[in-house]
């Protein structure tokens, strides 16, 4: 399950990547935030029948909130623990989720997943076309303080989202306007996601290659939504060198 991809001038033209557990390793900071909200939140609630208040766990990040916009990540949770809200409520609790995820990244940083840099690089020098897509608000934060905002010729993430009224992920919106924007049909595009809502935004938006990222030993669920092959880490994906009488493509 746990392949080797090349990724070749021939067959494609530009990589489309998710932020968050793919480049860089905040996805544990998401995680984090997310756990702290809700369990602080679900230990002040009034017990009721109805109503499942156990701790947020892994599985309820990774069904529910990773890869989606804020409020319908805590929308989409609370449904499943039979809880109901105002919108006001939502909006209130994903905020402090924000205001948490913030502190954690000022404490912790923007670390990078292994092989990132070498393929950004490799990616560089044979001329694809790269952008980055992010449900999160903090994507230019987190690239500045990684120091990856120049390897990306295009971004779309939660600000522009909501500038266009794309839809969150599994809709694959947030993916064919980062392919538009780098000039650049889906079928020429290689999507690299580490959730599941990710793989099957890429598997709907009828790209070329949609390559899971997995981490976290979940590889056959991302084969299930859509991913075309799974690697473990960034490692997992090479380019392939032109030949030397070809120049990276314009």
């Amino acid at each position: 399950m746990n392949a080797v991809v090349e990724l070749s001038r021939t067959a494609f033209d530009a990589v489309v990547m998710d932020l968050d557990g793919v480049v860089t390793d905040t996805a544990l900071l998401h995680e984090k935030a997310w756990k702290a909200m809700f369990d602080g939140f679900l230990a002040t609630r009034p017990p009721a029948q109805a109503e499942d208040h156990r701790p947020f766990e892994n599985q309820d990040y990774r069904r529910f909130v990773d890869g989606m916009p804020r409020f319908d990540g805590a929308l989409g949770f609370l449904t499943s623990r039979g809880i109901t809200v105002s919108a006001e409520q939502v909006h209130t609790l994903a905020a402090q989720k924000d205001s948490d995820f913030q502190d954690l990244l000022a404490a912790e940083g923007a670390r990078l997943i292994p092989g990132s840099s070498s393929l950004l690089i490799a990616l560089r020098r044979t001329g694809f076309r790269t952008a980055i897509v992010s449900a999160s608000r903090n994507c230019s934060a987190v690239l500045g303080r990684a120091g990856l905002t120049d390897f990306f010729d295009a971004s779309v993430d939660g600000v522009v989202a909501a500038e266009l009224g794309l839809p969150g992920k599994p809709d694959p919106a947030v993916y064919l306007e980062a392919a538009g924007r780098l000039r650049t049909p889906p079928e020429r595009c290689v999507v690299l996601e580490d959730a599941l809502a990710g793989v099957e935004a890429g598997r709907r938006g009828g790209f070329g290659l949609v390559v899971g990222v997995d981490r976290a030993g979940h590889g056959q669920e991302l084969l299930e939504h859509g991913a075309d092959v799974v690697v473990v880490d960034l490692t997992g994906v090479q380019v392939a060198t032109l030949p030397a009488m070809e120049g990276p493509r314009p």
